[in-house]
């Protein structure tokens, strides 16, 4: 009772619930009210102003579809890099035992490794760092640019100077040497007249034109140089990345947002934003197009070579040892050219060449000529000279074993064979006429034959009920047995089998009869198992 009188207040309550939506949605009735004392609509929809099950909301609220409150502990700030809070005399327990830093262990301490320790020395000891434990917020996170220093880019401009300044210097001093060359030099007037011209032209060519120096800054602007491997002190390499200020950028070749991704930071479009455009037309085909052409493709090579040498039980390692691995993939093209120049040879002298020979005449190969030739009726050539119809490459009538026809001459009865001698045999002797009328001896022979066969078997058939007997040997030739009496000596011999195999099956009343008739006795030698019969286990 008490569930029942539950569920029915519950409904009752649902159903005042209702009207009362609908009193306020009619303006019969005051709008509710959230926590804040706002007013809630009564048009919002129901899946959108009834909170969430995990809120806990004791009493309407549009809370939750309001933006949250960001978390105190969230912050846009970065670590304070190379920052140093405290540095000791002397060695600390549970300190780094290769610098004395009491902020990290030996495995993930960045200096390098000593010879003794600084647990051992108790010297030199290294600062500790500054470790610091923030949380980032969602932009924080995914701000590729957050911690960078703006005032680390006047290096750059630094070294920049530098380099312009060094060249300056350099073109003065080569101006001056040449000054002094030219006033020491002292030679005939049509040396020196070859001297001053050469030395126009040198003057030419130092000159620094603004034009040509802004040029190559901005050549010399779009290499940038950036360290590889510099932990072991590696070399340096050139990247080109940025472009000639002419040119289109890369992102404003496409302007579709589903296009190709352009990176601002490494200024990269890896694939191509104009996929459908013509080739011929495009000189921007996305930065993958590095990556399979050039010495971009030669080193993927080279670094297959290694590996599949490496499988193959080579030492070779393209890492450890990368002269050794260019040296044997270079001297593996040649032996791999050797090899196939080889065998292109051993063809050529086994075939011939058909390019380099001298080219076949068209009244060979076609087997036609401008040449008239009569015919009169009889189809006997009048004037002119009947063209010969050209030989293929394949040996024509050749008569082998004493044959005067070619194999195929002779077709009979869906078997091909020689005319001569009509033998269906490839490669037989030939026998000639005699071979001919022999063959049709044994033809007729054959025929007699069957004719004679046939006949002994309609002979044989035209005996109307007669049967011999299949036992023993000494059977008389005029013994005839009765079908009748047969049917039923087998029935009864089938009987008797069955009874030996399950006594259970044996009667009582046993009729025992020495008389056996000669019908008996073949239906006891057909039901009798050989045991050389291959079909005897079937039957048990």
């Amino acid at each position: 009772m008490a569930t029942a009188s539950v569920a029915f207040k519950s409904r009752e309550d649902h159903r005042k619930q209702l009207e009362l939506e609908e009193a306020r949605k009619a303006g019969l009735a005051p709008a509710e009210v959230d926590e804040d004392g706002k007013e809630i609509n009564p048009h919002i929809p129901q899946y959108m102003s009834s909170a969430p099950w995990y809120l806990n909301s004791e009493r309407p609220s549009l809370k939750h579809q309001r933006k949250w409150k960001s978390d105190p502990n969230y912050t846009k700030s970065w670590y304070d890099r190379g920052a140093k809070i405290f540095q000791a005399d002397k060695y600390r327990k549970g300190a780094c035992e290769n610098c004395g830093a009491m902020t990290h262990d030996v495995k993930s301490c960045m200096e390098r490794p000593r010879k003794v320790g600084a647990k051992w020395t108790g010297k030199h000891i290294a600062p500790d760092e500054k470790i610091e434990h923030f949380e980032l917020d969602y932009e924080g996170k995914r701000d590729r640019w957050n911690g960078y220093d703006a005032a680390t880019y006047a290096r750059v401009i630094e070294r920049y100077e530098a380099r312009d300044e060094a060249r300056r210097k350099y073109l003065k001093e080569q101006q001056l040497k040449k000054l002094e060359e030219k006033n020491n030099k002292v030679d005939g007037e049509e040396g020196e007249e070859g001297v001053i011209e050469d030395d126009d032209d040198d003057d030419d060519a130092l000159k620094v034109d603004e034009a040509k120096v802004d040029e190559s800054k901005q050549m010399d602007f779009a290499k940038v140089e950036k360290r590889v491997r510099t932990t072991g002190g590696g070399s340096t390499g050139t990247v080109r990345n940025l472009r000639i200020r002419e040119d289109t950028a890369k992102y404003l070749l496409n302007l579709d947002v589903n296009s190709a991704y352009y990176d601002p930071k490494t200024r990269s479009m890896r694939e191509d934003p104009l996929p459908d455009a013509d080739p011929n037309e495009k000189f921007y085909v996305g930065d993958n197009q590095n990556r399979i052409s050039g010495q971009a493709l030669e080193f993927k090579q080279l670094n297959v070579h290694a590996w599949e040498a490496f499988e193959k039980g080579q030492d070779i390692h393209m890492q450890a040892a990368p002269s050794q691995a260019e040296l044997l993939y270079k001297n593996f093209k040649i032996n791999k050219d050797k090899l196939k120049s080889q065998l292109r040879e051993t063809i050529m002298e086994k075939y011939g060449n058909a390019a380099a020979e001298e080219e076949i005449p068209k009244e060979l190969l076609l087997g036609q000529s401008e040449r008239q030739v009569e015919y009169d009726r009889a189809g006997r050539i009048i004037k002119g000279q009947e063209t010969a119809l050209p030989k293929s490459k394949y040996e024509e009538d050749l008569y082998i074993n004493n044959h005067t026809s070619v194999w195929g001459s002779w077709w009979k009865d869906f078997q091909w064979g020689y005319k001569c001698c009509k033998q269906t045999i490839r490669n037989s002797y030939c026998t000639g006429a005699a071979g001919i009328e022999a063959a049709e001896a044994a033809g007729e022979l054959m025929k007699a034959n069957i004719a004679r066969k046939e006949a002994a078997e309609e002979k044989t058939t035209s005996v109307e009920e007669k049967r011999l007997a299949t036992w023993g040997t000494d059977v008389p030739d005029d013994l005839v047995l009765n079908q009748e009496k047969l049917a039923e000596a087998l029935k009864k011999e089938e009987v008797r089998k069955r009874e030996e195999r399950d006594e259970r099956k044996r009667k009582y009343n046993v009729k025992w009869n020495d008389e056996v008739t000669p019908e008996d006795m073949e239906a006891y030698r057909m039901k009798k198992i050989h045991h050389d019969d291959p079909m005897k286990d079937f039957l048990h």
